[in-house]
């Protein structure tokens, strides 16, 4: 039985640049992809990085990604855009979308920015810290396609719908809080699947909404729980977050929306209703200085996150401010290598034969 092995940032790197260019991604676009791709197992989130590959390559395979997109703004104010992505690979137009929120955050202090006709975009961190660099706050977040019930309900009306915000520092690494608004993200359940393990309680429902620990739940008709998991631990407030996402995603952009949002597995059917353009984002750029001056709020930060990694821990676990364990995951993992599971392994070696390119 094959074992988990380590690979380098860069083996990875390399082989999923040249996977992205053989789908047909113009160079500076696939390694655009693969930074965002593979930001995510260097934070330590296995479920959105190379895992995922495969999948995008599927999608284009199915027609439902254009490699060679030419994204555009179809409309804009001097603080906002909407963006159509022309079904680009959403590790395409999510990066061009914050560079277009950054620029106009640049000139009148505040950049937002919608993007319709996308598709999935990785870690919201990854474009929401694209910001940091200026001095700016960064906002991030996406629908998905439908996989969670909302509080009271069995029919699944809503992606996992993550947020992130970024927010810079002096001294102190940035606060970086990037959180799907559900119990967990639909990708740790397809870890666990991996693993053949179960899920917590609290992350699923099954098909008559009972609680269940089945991390396949979902190809039996169940669906994934808001966060909190049931209304007595505040499940309402994680429904009230990912429909805030979903409005701001797409009923901003023109994007699909709800139970429309198409689906990431390409052998999943598409809705037979389309009342938009593909996978909807929504980005903010906010430079700090435009509400004070910049070296006064981060130094104010420092203050601010230093008073809560000393905060009075409850047993041996010290305080952690948003951002810390994927810091230290990203640094463990530059230095000694990323992980890969089996069948990740055994999916990048099928890509690779298939495309001629060597793991």
């Amino acid at each position: 039985m094959m074992q988990e092995q380590i690979y380098s940032y860069n083996q990875l790197y390399n082989f999923t640049q040249k996977i992205f260019e053989a789908i047909g991604c113009p160079q500076p676009q696939a390694v655009t992809a693969t930074r965002v791709l593979l930001s995510a197992d260097l934070r330590g989130i296995d479920s959105h990085g190379i895992a995922r590959l495969s999948g995008y390559v599927r999608l284009w395979e199915a027609k439902r990604v254009n490699a060679t997109p030419l994204l555009k703004i179809i409309h804009e104010t001097p603080s906002t855009a909407v963006v159509d992505a022309d079904s680009a690979l959403g590790l395409v137009a999510g990066p061009f979308a914050m560079e277009v929120a950054i620029e106009k955050a640049k000139n009148v202090g505040t950049g937002w920015v919608s993007v319709q006709n996308s598709n999935h975009y990785g870690i919201a961190a990854a474009h929401a810290m694209m910001a940091l660099e200026n001095d700016m706050i960064g906002i991030s977040m996406t629908n998905a396609s439908p996989l969670v019930a909302p509080t009271f309900s069995i029919q699944k009306m809503l992606g996992t719908n993550p947020i992130c915000v970024a927010v810079p520092a002096a001294n102190q690494p940035p606060f970086v809080a990037d959180l799907a608004t559900t119990t967990a993200a639909n990708g740790k359940l397809e870890i666990l699947q991996r693993k053949n393990e179960n899920a917590p309680i609290g992350w699923v429902q099954d098909a008559d909404g009972n609680s269940s620990t089945d991390a396949n739940i979902l190809k039996k008709g169940g669906a994934l729980l808001p966060l909190g998991g049931d209304r007595e631990h505040g499940s309402h407030k994680g429904y009230a977050l990912g429909a805030v996402v979903d409005i701001f995603s797409a009923l901003l952009s023109g994007a699909n929306y709800a139970p429309w949002v198409p689906p990431f597995p390409a052998y999943v059917p598409m809705p037979e209703k389309q009342p938009g353009k593909g996978i909807g984002h929504f980005f903010g750029a906010m430079r700090v200085d435009a509400f004070r001056p910049a070296a006064d709020f981060k130094k104010d930060m420092d203050d601010w996150i230093l008073g809560f990694k000393n905060a009075k821990p409850l047993g041996q676990q010290k305080v952690l401010v948003p951002g810390d364990p994927e810091r230290e995951m990203e640094r463990l993992r530059r230095e000694k290598g990323i992980p890969l599971l089996p069948a990740v392994i055994e999916d990048m070696k099928n890509l690779g034969e298939k495309f001629g390119v060597n793991l």
